[in-house]
């Protein structure tokens, strides 16, 4: 009646393992760390760069106590904050602008848990300290250039069509475009009314001259708006990588604002450079007049810049700038049609093809420089011989690029081109000692309330009473694993669902037991009140539970930021105590009573 099947026993075993095992590596806690990642895309961070960071601590006499290379760049770890600050200064001398020396925490678990996946838990900003960013959208500034843009386009589609026109003018938010006579300005709004969907456009006549005037539609504003703010929030999340921050928070906020919180990060200043990284593209064509050997001794032709290629060859650049990343439109990663290596695909507005066009047709067999000019710094990415008239405003960037880099120069132009500008209109900074404050006050207070629970389980309900007492230590230590395996991140909100959890769980315990002595006082044997009690006792506690987790639920759905966080670990922890509170409790009784034919009574 009150046995197990081997198979049980076997589950309850792997849970309690896997549970201590996923759970062990939040004990081991954080030593500060060296984050190095490139500054630039076009800089890797490899074994080399390794090699030359540990070289320059070893002969600066910096003791460290590790570095890993991984796909987010380079950490080293160090024994205190005074050899991390030191090392930091060393690094950033020895490697120069190309790269990014950030200061940064890191988990001090051994290798061995690392190896079977076993991480601790992301601590959050209140937890952990590090830095919060409040950031304005300038959405004025992304409207503007959707218009501009649309300016262009529709030159171009009254061009194509061959419908004569005499401008296209701008006042605010408003394009005017102007016409000959009335036939062409019917013909001019048929086209634009199906090649510009986004521009409502209406009839002006002023002065005897002859208007169509175009105004953004409330959907479109809002479209770009929002489209806007979507692609500096994607943007921020590819900069942030690059500090190995854990588990980032850069969620809306409102319909213009961007939060951004970097638990662990303690370096504010690179934090904000990362966070205001952008690129923008660059045509010139090369100047082949002038002999690049005299360039290189110091007498740059009057209208010239010196440049190098990527393969360290320099060439000789025209000032005069043929067409910026301002007009493009998008761009892509994918690889060469012709190689198969990787490229970037861009793709130009409508002004940008016709640019491009006529430039490559005015200089065939001339050779154009494709600059990427990133934090003021300027690099030849390709100088290709021009073969060919270039139309439909499509452009293909390649050469000595593999495919990471080409995604990340893909995301810097189109994050150059289209999103808007940002202004950080709110600033805080979480130090450690304080992170560590509220970790151990959230420590205790769950501490102090499981000692209690368990003090009254155990004096009130005696031998069931430490079994519950256990079954709601493993209930714990399960929840801990599961956030662990997960990745979750764990705030002072989510400590708190940690100790609703505690208390909720024994309530399924007391439930059981108080099911057992009515049983018993009813005048069944103990055999038979054991598996009546947790029998009977099962539906109740399903039943409370489920209506919980619905609360649970629509907590997650309904709330954000702190609000998931305590919604998270309470959904884990319903489920949590229901596989504890009735398997593993009733897989302790069993052992300790089951065994037996005939019990005479029970320590309840």
């Amino acid at each position: 009646m009150n046995r197990y099947p081997l198979w049980k026993y076997v589950v309850i075993a792997v849970a309690l393992v896997l549970g201590l095992l996923y759970t062990l590596p939040n004990f081991y806690g954080e030593s500060p760390a060296v984050q190095i990642s490139p500054a630039k895309a076009v800089n890797k961070a490899d074994s080399a760069l390794l090699e030359s960071a540990e070289s320059a601590l070893k002969q600066a006499n910096v003791p460290y106590s590790g570095a890993v290379l991984d796909a987010s760049g380079i950490k080293i770890r160090f024994a205190d904050t005074d050899a991390q600050l030191k090392a930091k200064d060393i690094l950033q001398g020895q490697l120069g602008s190309g790269y990014t020396v950030a200061l940064n925490l890191l988990s001090s678990s051994p290798a061995w848990l690392h190896a079977v996946g076993a991480l601790p838990m992301y601590l959050g900003l209140d937890l952990r300290g590090g830095v919060h960013f409040l950031l304005q959208v300038d959405m004025k500034a992304a409207l503007d250039k959707a218009i501009d843009r649309m300016s262009g386009d529709i030159r171009s589609s009254l061009r194509d069509q061959k419908i004569p026109y005499s401008g296209v003018s701008r006042e605010g938010i408003q394009l005017k475009v102007k016409f000959r006579d009335a036939a062409g300005r019917g013909q001019g709004e048929a086209e634009l009314a199906k090649s510009q969907p986004d521009l409502s456009f209406k009839e002006a006549d002023e002065g005897g001259e002859l208007f169509l005037v175009g105004s953004l539609k409330p959907e479109a504003t809002k479209r770009l708006q929002e489209y806007a703010l979507q692609q500096n929030i994607t943007t921020l999340r590819n900069r942030v990588n690059e500090l190995g921050v854990a588990e980032p928070i850069i969620q809306q906020q409102g319909t213009d604002r961007v939060v951004v919180q970097l638990p662990g990060v303690q370096d504010t200043a690179k934090a904000k450079e990362i966070l205001g990284r952008t690129a923008t593209l660059e045509i010139r064509m090369v100047d082949e007049e002038h002999d690049v050997a005299v360039a290189l001794q110091g007498q740059v032709p009057f209208g010239d810049d010196l440049f190098y290629e990527r393969n360290g060859a320099p060439v000789l650049v025209k000032k005069q700038v043929v067409l910026t990343g301002d007009y493009i439109s998008n761009a892509q990663p994918g690889f060469d049609g012709q190689t198969g290596e990787p490229a970037v695909h861009i793709t130009l507005d409508g002004r940008g093809a016709r640019i491009f066009q006529q430039v490559t047709r005015e200089n065939i067999g001339k050779r154009m420089a494709i600059l990427l000019i990133e934090k003021g710094q300027a690099e030849v990415i390709t100088a290709p011989v021009i073969r060919t008239e270039i139309g439909g405003g499509r452009v293909q960037i390649s050469g000595r690029m593999d495919t990471r880099e080409a995604n990340d120069i893909a995301l810097l132009l189109r994050a150059g081109a289209l999103a808007a500008p940002m202004d950080i209109v709110e600033e805080r900074t979480v130090g450690p000692s304080m992170g560590k404050e509220n970790i151990a006050k959230g420590f205790h207070s769950n501490l102090y309330g499981f000692a209690a629970i368990a003090l009254f389980m155990m004096f009130y309900y005696r031998l069931f009473g430490v079994i519950s007492t256990l079954a709601l230590a493993a209930n714990v230590l399960f929840l801990v694993a599961i956030l662990s395996l997960l990745q979750a991140t764990l705030t002072l909100p989510g400590m708190a669902g940690i100790a609703l959890t505690v208390g909720m769980a024994i309530d399924a315990n007391v439930l059981i037991n108080e099911r057992i002595r009515e049983e018993l006082r009813a005048g069944a044997t103990p055999q038979a009140a054991i598996h009546a009690g947790y029998e009977r006792a099962f539906a109740t506690i399903l039943d409370s539970n489920i209506t919980t987790l619905i609360a649970g639920i629509a907590l997650f759905w309904l709330g954000s930021g702190p609000v998931k966080g305590f919604a998270v670990v309470l959904c884990l922890g319903i489920l949590t105590s229901m596989f504890s509170a009735v398997m593993v409790s009733r897989g302790m009784v069993n052992l300790i009573y089951g065994r037996k034919a005939r019990v005479q009574k029970v320590s309840i």
